[in-house]
């Protein structure tokens, strides 16, 4: 039995068993560093990226801690957007299928608070949320954590930077003093450091550096004179790869939504992720992505926090990020899992001091290479295989991924290898099918029933 097992680890029987058959061979470094302090009781600060496995360190903390039989709120766990707080909530369910009874509720900004107020009412072990929405509910006395034994501030670098400082030290000043605190960080900027201090007792501190290799990672770097040349080059590179799926990343929202418009604008599948999007529009086009149906997403940083996809083919940085440790994250997102990954990098001499930074971080001289020739400008822009279709209906009309699935494939349906990702949401449903079924899924769909009853389908479009 190696070190990394998770079985040398003092954890309840059953989150042991749920373990491996969730898949959890052996530990990761954060893990298997963090982990030990964090069952002992001891506050800690991890130093990891998104991707290192945190989720399932503070996770594994708080469930072996948690009495079921105590329905009070006993973990809170903030998070910089709602996109993370729906996946760390979804992880931490997984984690907790083997314990019955468990209530793990999320509290985001972007929904109605009304019915937040309800499930509140009902109570919950487990709040995951956002710094301005749980802020707001303590301050309304629709929230009481005078029973919290453990804080979790997941990506902390990131909240303070999106100026929710003033929301966090609210929220912390209405938790008990005694209680364990973990603060999760991919950068430690001197004002994390200063909140530490704050709001901890004897931190541990843990390090994890995840600097990708450049075996998983190929980086390419291409220089560009102005506006015209970097928009050209992004066209040039996207038509010469033609990557399956791939994320660009712009510095800020108006040129994510520029560059988004200008890529539609040539033919290509794109849309734009930011914050100035409602909410439904960015789960829309989060939706979209992940089935497949649309292969670009121009994004910024803050609104691809939580991106939850599992390797993109290609990451491209329209401007070299303000920070070398944001270029580290944002590649960090291809090539996961073993598949090799690439990142392409824009950059002119008005960023010659950032590059000099990120050389200097990467250990390389950064040296512009040669763009693909302008001959690919003729070529087709790459289409996707699959497409979303909307049906008005989910979890709140006990719609199941199997219902779905079973009303596709039933008598003289499409077959299941055409069906994709299904994704159900509270009042509606999202189901990928392939481009060649469209016709066919939408008529067996709008012709069906689905738990008894007729739901009315769509196509999106991007």
């Amino acid at each position: 039995m190696s070190n990394t097992d998770f079985s040398n680890l003092k954890l309840h029987a059953d989150l042991l068993k749920n373990l491996s058959t969730l898949g959890y061979e052996s530990m990761t470094p954060i893990q298997e560093q963090s982990l030990p302090s964090i069952l002992a009781g001891k506050d800690v600060i991890a130093q990891g990226k998104t991707g290192s496995g945190k989720t399932a360190a503070f996770g594994l903390g708080l469930l072996q801690r948690l009495e079921v039989k105590r329905f009070r709120v006993q973990s809170l766990v903030l998070c910089p957007t709602r996109e993370l707080a729906d996946q760390v909530a979804k992880e931490i369910r997984r984690l907790a299928r083997s314990i019955h009874n468990i209530k793990v509720l999320t509290l985001c900004g972007g929904v109605p608070f009304g019915p937040q107020i309800g499930s509140l009412e009902h109570g919950a072990h487990i709040i995951v949320g956002t710094p301005g929405r749980v802020e707001e509910h303590l301050r309304k006395g629709t929230l009481k954590l005078d029973e919290l034994n453990m804080l979790v501030l997941d990506e902390a670098d990131r909240m303070l930077e999106m100026g929710f400082q003033t929301a966090l030290d609210a929220i912390v000043d209405e938790t008990p003093k005694k209680r364990q605190t973990l603060l999760f960080s991919a950068t430690f900027p001197p004002k994390i450091e200063s909140i530490a201090k704050r709001i901890m007792v004897k931190p541990m501190m843990v390090q994890v550096t995840a600097t990708h290799d450049d075996s998983t990672i190929g980086q390419h770097f291409f220089k560009v004179a102005d506006y015209e040349q970097r928009l050209e080059a992004l066209r040039l590179l996207l038509l010469q790869h033609r990557p399956e799926s791939s994320v660009v990343f712009c510095n800020t929202k108006r040129e994510a939504q520029a560059v988004a418009d200008e890529l539609h604008r040539v033919g290509f599948s794109v849309l734009a992720l930011h914050g100035d999007l409602e909410q439904r529009e960015r789960d829309q086009a989060l939706v979209q992505f992940a089935s497949k149906s649309v292969s670009i997403l121009v994004a910024t940083d803050v609104a691809a926090r939580g991106l939850d996809i599992d390797a993109l083919d290609a990451v491209v940085n329209y401007h070299i990020a303000n920070d070398p440790d944001v270029h580290i994250h944002r590649i960090g997102r291809t090539g996961r899992a073993g598949s090799k990954g690439v990142a392409f990098s824009l950059f002119s001499d008005k960023e010659h001091y950032k590059v000099e930074m990120l050389g200097h971080f990467i250990d390389r001289t950064i040296v512009g290479e040669t763009l693909p020739p302008q001959s690919v400008l003729g070529n087709e822009p790459m289409a996707p295989e699959m497409a979303t279709l909307q049906i008005d209906g989910g979890k709140k009309q006990k719609l199941r991924p199997g219902d779905i699935l079973g009303a596709l494939t039933g008598k003289q349906g499409i077959e299941g290898k055409q069906v994709g990702k299904i994704q159900i949401f509270d009042n509606w449903a999202y189901v990928a099918v392939s481009q060649k079924a469209v016709k066919a899924a939408l008529k067996k769909l709008g012709e069906g029933k689905m738990k008894g009853r007729s739901f009315r389908v769509r196509r999106v479009n991007a």
